[in-house]
């Protein structure tokens, strides 16, 4: 259960990660120390994200924990239409659904 936890956590931060170089990314040219700011936060969580993804590998088998990392399509998905207000299509979400329902599936055990 640690590890399933774990692939959560690491999910989660390297999302984070990714939000704040999107951020980093619409910061004007103007404001570059804004701009430093929020890749150093980026590579920050980042780092912690692959760190945490070495413990997840001594828990988990890698046919295991890596496709359950696709977790981060979803939450990418999520945070791009909440934070940032993009547009995210039928098909886009059918996607989303289908990897949901392969995550739900490989976490069941038999």
């Amino acid at each position: 259960m640690t590890g399933f936890l774990l692939v959560l956590a690491v999910s989660v931060i390297t999302c984070a990660g990714q939000l704040c170089q999107k951020q980093a990314a619409q910061v004007s040219a103007d404001g570059m120390a804004c701009v430093l700011r929020w890749l150093g936060l980026a590579v920050l969580l980042l780092g912690i994200g692959m760190l945490l993804w070495l413990r997840v590998l001594q828990l988990l088998p890698l046919s295991l924990a890596y496709p359950m990392l696709s977790l981060n399509f979803v939450l990418i998905t999520l945070c791009a239409r909440w934070f940032f207000h993009e547009h995210v299509d039928g098909r886009h979400w059918c996607g989303v659904a289908l990897i949901m329902s392969g995550i739900a599936l490989m976490s069941v055990s038999l």
